[in-house]
């Protein structure tokens, strides 16, 4: 059947997206990746660029766990064991030892009864809030949350949504006092990381106040935090932004493997009663393969370097990189948001500076991302710069001299 008229519109469609300068455009592809070398961190080659190598400061690999020979090793072993891919979702036949594995390792990581992986962090964000929203209940949810919490709460059917200006925790507990006798769950959700901004949420404080007005609630006042950002790259030992702040446990907590373990897919961890509930009724795990066996005996090694003196010295390196590489910038004269999280926004407020500033990194060898309406708020635009653990001292120095010399229009 001819779709001409559809694919008119369609192409329409992108057309005025990238008119208005919003279009994602093309991606990079990789096409060689080069790993670390004395003083040199990771480089990569790109598709269409000859032997150019970059130096990527856009990769949420926040501790270099991808391309570590173990990781690796893990992972090539377990594919010639078990295949290359699970053959069928969970429950009809693909459920492998080495995913029940680090179904108990995660948990135990997180000090959890349990634990549930997803086939991506999007996936196990939709697949925990959607089933625990019901007709009677509440949702609240902080204003910068991740689009994959604002699709979630689209697919909610609750008894009412609030949304709170960001970090703003008395805005937060009028709203909890508002829902009182409205519902009989309240479910507050909120990233741990801010992933444009690299700020965090201030989790210890919102565990206090939901735990204040939790007996108003016949099914409780609960906490849901995504800290896929958070979980190894931010706290003491990589526990994410309830170790960094302190916090009393969150009930649910979200995270994923695709980031600073360095591999890829999502998982959840809780009490027992909320895993038993999730794998009867989440579509995004019923339905969904899961992450390949061998991708979840890589993803057990990754938490086993973390969970070791050898993840310490990871993150602490991964904090003294990011540190120099904010104090370039402040030196620099450039604006910033401060943070320990490795997440570090060059803040130019302008659509146009922002595009001429990536390009100029670019063509100079370096990979950043840039971020303009509507991924961010008008007059927030910025470029996101990701540190990680496996680069250098001299990549940082390296990308700050290439911001020195920017355009300066």
């Amino acid at each position: 059947m001819p779709h001409d008229r559809l694919d008119a519109t369609l192409a329409d469609h992108v057309d005025g997206l990238r008119q208005a300068g919003t279009a994602k455009g093309a991606e990079a592809v990789v096409v060689g990746a080069h790993a670390p070398d004395g003083e040199r961190g990771p480089r990569f080659e790109l598709a269409g660029t000859g032997d150019r190598q970059f130096i990527r400061m856009n990769s949420n690999s926040y501790l270099g766990m991808g391309m570590r020979g173990d990781v690796i090793t893990a992972e090539e072993v377990t594919v010639a064991r078990f295949g290359a891919g699970p053959g069928a979702v969970r429950f009809i036949s693909g459920t492998y030892e080495t995913h029940i594995q680090l179904e108990r390792t995660l948990a135990a990581f997180h000090g959890r009864d349990a634990g549930m992986i997803f086939s991506a962090a999007y996936a196990a964000i939709m697949g925990t809030l959607v089933p625990l929203v019901t007709e009677q209940t509440v949702l609240i949810s902080d204003e910068l949350n991740h689009n994959c919490i604002i699709n979630a709460m689209r697919l909610s059917r609750p008894a009412a949504k609030t949304v709170y200006p960001h970090l703003d925790y008395a805005a937060l507990e009028k709203a909890i006092e508002r829902a009182k006798g409205t519902a009989t769950r309240a479910v507050v959700v909120t990233d741990g990381i801010f992933s444009m901004r690299g700020d965090h949420a201030e989790v210890d404080r919102i565990m206090d106040i939901a735990t204040r007005h939790d007996d108003a609630f016949e099914d409780n006042c609960i906490v849901v935090v995504d800290d896929s950002h958070g979980v190894g790259a931010f706290g003491a030992t990589g526990r994410g932004t309830e170790e960094y702040c302190d916090s009393l446990q969150v009930d649910v907590l979200v995270g994923t493997l695709g980031k600073a373990f360095g591999v890829n897919g999502g998982y959840v961890v809780g009490s027992n009663a909320l895993v038993d509930f999730l794998r009867e009724s989440a579509p995004m795990y019923i339905y969904s393969n899961p992450i390949t066996p061998a991708e979840a005996a890589a993803a057990l090694k990754a938490v086993e370097v973390l969970d070791s003196p050898e993840g310490l010295r990871l993150l602490e390196n991964l904090r003294v990189l990011t540190q120099r590489f904010q104090q370039g910038l402040i030196d620099l004269g450039l604006e910033t948001i401060p943070g320990d999280h490795p997440v570090v926004p060059l803040m130019l407020r302008d659509t146009a500076r922002t595009h001429t500033t990536v390009k100029h990194l670019y063509e100079n060898g370096v990979l950043a991302t840039g971020l303009a309406f509507p991924v961010v708020p008008r007059g927030d635009e910025e470029i996101r710069f990701q540190v990680n653990a496996d680069h250098t001292a001299e990549d940082i120095d390296t990308v700050l001299a290439i911001l020195a010399a920017r355009p300066s229009a």
